[in-house]
């Protein structure tokens, strides 16, 4: 009688031979690569279009990167299950590195697209294997604490991105916000592969779904690629146009269809009928929409509107970098002593919009009042990270920790390239259609190029300052888009079943009340 439930429970406590700091430590620098490559352009891309004399590709710079590491994250999962952690992380880090280099020696900017989706293809693995073996080496109840230390590296990676770009960029070049990948890369793999030795390996077969991986990766890709066309000013009825958005959707369609007869799925859609791991995957998916856009988004709004330059511009996101981490530190902490997760999640997505609202009216002149609004911010979204992927992890059978963790991971992943993807795209579109941008273009120049080349000119001229009101009116309206966009996760989180954390001393009191 007494050895099934030490069964049941055997799946959340660690191996008792493994190092966990040493392992956390591993895994935050995995992180850390990862998530720092996703913005670490944001500040830099207008020199990079200008110089690879590519500016209406502008976005897939970033895009390419999420798209990728979107995609091969559910396959890095099965395959370190199969393979083991160690490996595949192993394999990932190597892969990001040689991408780095070749970003770095891009000279066109087809090249640089190339290479980062090649990047991307490694940092699928760093973010989504090393979350893996967080669930593998930390007992559930102590997994909040861990990851909002976690949860802080990524949000301090993904929002101090455009400042470390940005200095490089203002003292060196743009090129080095890629060669400064390789002494981390080096160091995380001597770290990981040192950590991660006392992981077993599982020796489980699996199936993979390639298929089910290359229907999602074309379908996403056709979607998001109609998106970018719009933005490039492309009319929506051209039939380039609309075959991309029909291959895509149909892509997408087929892939659900794909996914529910498979014996081993890449994406497990059953588990989506779990209420709190569908609810929890769309407030990460929210969550992550806004993260990645802000970070891309704040920062050409200080350039182009603001007048500042690239470092300035990357220092004043320091108060949101800031914010995120202490707010995912208070919500594992939070977590670890209460067992409760639903709280944390409503508060984080009730204040978030409103805290949007305030930055699409708050002049970005004033540097102050800017602060305040985007440390609210970062607050209210740091309080989402651990919480969404705890009360995820709890919703499921100990077994299925490892498919849970991965869906997360993938739900953060697609909120941050769909984000960049859409938001991106329409301020593209209302920069287009101003009306200031296309007046005195010389020859065949490109729209926005023209555009951006007169707002950080400098001066207050009346074309410069014609340029500056109509960029912070499109602003200003993708701002207030982003915020209603955000207002979809309350009415989620409202419907939130809490159920109190296996582990937690909320839960052993109630087992011990049980058990009397």
């Amino acid at each position: 009688m007494s050895a099934a439930p030490s069964s049941r429970l055997s799946p959340d406590a660690p191996p008792a031979d493994v190092p966990v700091m040493q392992v956390i430590f591993g895994l935050m620098l995995a992180i850390l690569l990862g998530a720092l490559e996703q913005s670490i352009v944001a500040v830099v891309l207008p020199d990079i279009a200008l110089q690879l004399n590519g500016f209406e590709d502008m976005a897939w710079v970033i895009s390419a990167y999420l798209v990728a590491s979107t995609v091969v994250t559910p396959i890095y999962g099965k395959l370190s299950d199969v393979l083991g952690r160690r490996s595949v992380l192993t394999f990932s880090i190597i892969l990001f590195l040689l991408a780095s280099i070749a970003c770095a020696l891009a000279t066109t900017m087809p090249m640089l697209i190339v290479a980062r989706i090649l990047q991307g293809l490694g940092g699928g693995g760093l973010i989504s294997v090393s979350q893996a073996t967080i669930a593998d080496v930390v007992p559930l109840r102590e997994r909040g604490k861990y990851q909002g230390y976690v949860s802080g590296v990524w949000a301090v990676a993904s929002m101090a991105g455009p400042v470390i770009g940005g200095y490089l960029a203002h003292f060196l070049s743009w090129r080095w916000i890629f060669w400064i990948n390789i002494p981390l890369a080096l160091i995380a793999l001597v770290v990981v592969r040192r950590a991660l030795r006392h992981l077993p390996v599982s020796g489980r077969k699996h199936k993979i779904d390639y298929l089910g991986a290359l229907l999602f990766g074309g379908g996403l890709s056709g979607v998001l690629v109609f998106l970018t066309r719009l933005g490039q000013g492309h009319s929506p009825l051209e039939p380039q146009t609309i075959g991309l958005l029909a291959a895509g959707l149909i892509g997408m369609v087929v892939f659900v269809w794909q996914e529910r007869r498979a014996t081993d799925p890449v994406i497990p859609l059953a588990m989506l009928g779990v209420p709190t791991v569908a609810i929890c995957c769309l407030t990460l998916f929210l969550c992550f929409f806004q993260l990645i856009a802000m970070s891309v988004l704040l920062p050409l709004r200080f350039q182009v509107v603001g007048g500042a330059a690239a470092d300035t511009a990357a220092l004043r996101l320091v108060p949101l970098t800031l914010a995120i981490p202490f707010g995912a530190y208070v919500s594992g902490r939070l977590m670890s002593w209460s067992g409760r997760y639903k709280p944390l999640q409503m508060t984080g997505c009730l204040v978030a919009p409103v805290a949007i609202v305030a930055l699409a009216f708050t002049p970005p002149q004033s540097v102050t009042l800017a602060a305040l609004v985007m440390i609210v911010l970062g607050l209210s979204i740091g309080l989402q990270l651990p919480s969404g992927l705890v009360a995820t992890q709890n919703a499921v059978p100990p077994q299925q920790v490892g498919i849970a963790t991965a869906l997360t991971a993938f739900s953060r992943l697609l909120g941050g390239a769909v984000g960049v993807a859409v938001l991106t795209t329409v301020l593209i579109a209302l920069l287009r259609h101003s009306g200031v941008a296309v007046s005195d273009m010389r020859g065949g120049e490109d729209v926005l190029m023209s555009m951006f080349r007169r707002a950080m000119s400098g001066g207050d001229h009346g074309d410069a300052a014609a340029v500056r009101v109509a960029a912070e009116r499109a602003f200003r309206v993708l701002f207030l888009m982003s915020a209603a966009v955000s207002l979809i996760a309350p009415f989620f989180v409202a419907r939130l079943k809490e159920t109190t954390l296996r582990g937690s001393p909320a839960a052993a009191a109630k087992a011990a009340a049980t058990a009397e």
